[in-house]
């Protein structure tokens, strides 16, 4: 059965980004794959510096991350938009993710697997300008992007405070179809 990773590029307990990154894995759960959400709260990462590798040290949490990566066939990324791009936090995460060690070639826990991309904001444009920040930097690192995407305008309007549940059952089934479409692209 493919394993499908979903992680969010926020770090805030109560994430539009983590919401509805939920949604997408459940619909791709309910395509029958197995899904694993993780935190990168839980991965506490110092800021990525080649010198931190000089003497052939590789961060625990980086590669306990890596190892989290490789471990699955694809990836479920939903991220906010910081000034049209990553978030400074979820990109040094992924630098961290890129980087080679004794374990692993650089993006090699990455590498020729296949993701589906979300972006969630409260405002008009739903993020759409971090996915294509997000879908360059996957590329680039030799992940397959799947084309359709999911920018979730006036996110805030979707949610009831901090409620996981979704009240807008038109974005609703259109994240969990993006689930269920990679979950078809990794089951074939």
């Amino acid at each position: 059965m493919p394993k499908i990773l979903a992680v969010a590029g926020s770090y805030r307990e109560h994430s539009y980004n983590k919401r509805v990154l939920n949604i997408a894995a459940e619909g791709a759960h309910n395509a029958g794959v197995e899904v694993t959400v993780i935190d990168l709260r839980d991965f506490p990462l110092p800021i990525y510096d080649a010198d931190l590798q000089a003497d052939g040290a590789f961060d625990a949490n980086a590669l306990r991350l890596q190892d989290v990566f490789n471990e699955h066939d694809g990836f479920l990324i939903s991220s906010p938009e910081y000034n049209g791009g990553i978030p400074g936090g979820f990109k040094n995460a992924i630098d961290w993710l890129s980087r080679s060690n004794d374990k692993y070639s650089m993006y090699g826990p990455v590498k020729g697997k296949t993701a589906a991309l979300i972006a969630a904001s409260p405002g008009q444009f739903g993020g759409i300008r971090c996915l294509a920040h997000l879908r360059g930097v996957f590329t680039i690192m030799g992940v397959h992007v799947l084309p359709a995407e999911v920018a979730v305008t006036f996110v805030g309007q979707k949610f009831e405070g901090d409620a996981a549940e979704m009240s807008d059952e038109k974005t609703k089934h259109i994240l969990e179809s993006l689930g269920s479409s990679l979950a078809g692209v990794l089951k074939h």
